[in-house]
């Protein structure tokens, strides 16, 4: 009878004691070298449930080529509204945190000069837009202009003075001309804690060079990501010339992380120089050229700047500008991004 009883304890004893470890042996599985290994339950360290994932600085930027609102988008604008302009990609512009384009002329009270005037006369490249584009801009989230370009000074220097007052007044922000006010032609940008510098460089003013690779030098001190807005190169030529692809290399040597391109009316080549991206040209984004395929046709640009990770990743999208008036994404209608 003794005996029976303890054989009888130590099979209850046995079976405690299995059922234990196998309790505990489901709380964690260590996988090595493709086999499965049981491990007992490790439990958690204070540091381990305090512990929580780096919150991402991201900010997400659109950049546009060239913006002009006068002459037959003048016209389609009034008859039209301006809405209908970007109203087939307006959902896509603002879905990001600003979109950034090329002001192709001066917002002024002058009367139109362009519109109704003969294609290839000297009236016809002659812009001004009513201080109420800047309505339109912010509208449709475009809240940072470059006014550095051959436009700007169609209507002289009151007609700059009369832009910076229209976009500042609307609380759109602007760069890319030095001439008026000697800060201008570069701004720093926090986008919730994301620190970026826009700084621009025209090719069609003396001393732009050396002002905007010094501003580039100045704003990697303090920029969390610096971006040069460049108007420059040869309209209606499908590729960046030898000048422009040493001067955007220069760019980037002094510490630019990203350099997009406006002018040609065209979409240019890109490269990827030391890790870091050239648009030469991003073509038209609002204009009224249909003479050609090239010319109807523009690229968006989404950089979503990473400051935890230290880098920029880039989305594209091609536009395209209808001769009603309209632009829209050029696959079938498709959305952008």
């Amino acid at each position: 009878m003794e005996i029976r009883y303890k054989i009888l304890i130590f099979i209850i004893a046995a079976g405690i004691s299995s059922a234990s470890f196998i309790f505990f042996a489901s709380e964690k599985k260590i996988v090595i070298g493709g086999s499965s290994t049981v491990a007992a339950k490790v439990p958690r360290t204070d540091r381990e449930i305090s512990a929580k994932p780096e919150s991402r600085k991201e900010a997400s930027i659109i950049f546009g080529g060239d913006v002009m609102r006068d002459r037959y988008v003048r016209q389609v604008g009034e008859t039209k509204g301006y809405g209908y302009i970007l109203e087939g990609i307006k959902d896509e512009l603002i879905g990001s945190e600003a979109v950034v384009a090329n002001l192709e002329g001066p917002m002024t009270d002058n009367d139109s000069v362009s519109l109704g005037s003969e294609f290839g006369s000297r009236d016809n490249y002659i812009f001004t837009f009513s201080p109420e584009t800047a309505g339109f801009l912010k509208e449709h989230n475009i809240r940072i202009v470059n006014i550095g370009n051959n436009h700007i000074d169609n209507f002289g220097q009151a007609g700059i003075v009369s832009t910076i007052e229209s976009v500042e007044n609307s609380g759109i922000e602007y760069f890319g001309d030095f001439r008026i006010r000697g800060s201008g032609n570069h701004m720093l940008k926090d986008f919730d804690g994301t620190r970026i510098a826009f700084v621009g460089y025209n090719q069609f003013v003396a001393n732009s060079r050396e002002v905007a690779l010094k501003d580039v030098g100045d704003a990697r001190g303090t920029a969390d990501f610096v971006v040069v807005y460049a108007h420059w190169g040869k309209e209606y030529e499908n590729g960046a010339r030898e000048e422009e692809v040493l001067l955007a290399h220069e760019f980037v040597d002094k510490g630019a992380d990203l350099v997009i391109g406006s002018h040609p009316h065209v979409i240019q080549n890109k490269e990827a120089y030391k890790g870091k991206m050239i648009y030469y040209s991003l073509g038209n984004f609002v204009f009224d050229q249909y003479f050609s395929e090239a010319v109807t046709q523009g690229l968006l640009v989404k950089a979503i700047f990473d400051k935890n990770r230290k880098g920029i990743r880039l989305e594209e999208c091609r536009i395209r500008m209808l001769n009603s008036g309209r632009i829209v994404a050029d696959d079938s209608g498709s959305k952008c991004f």
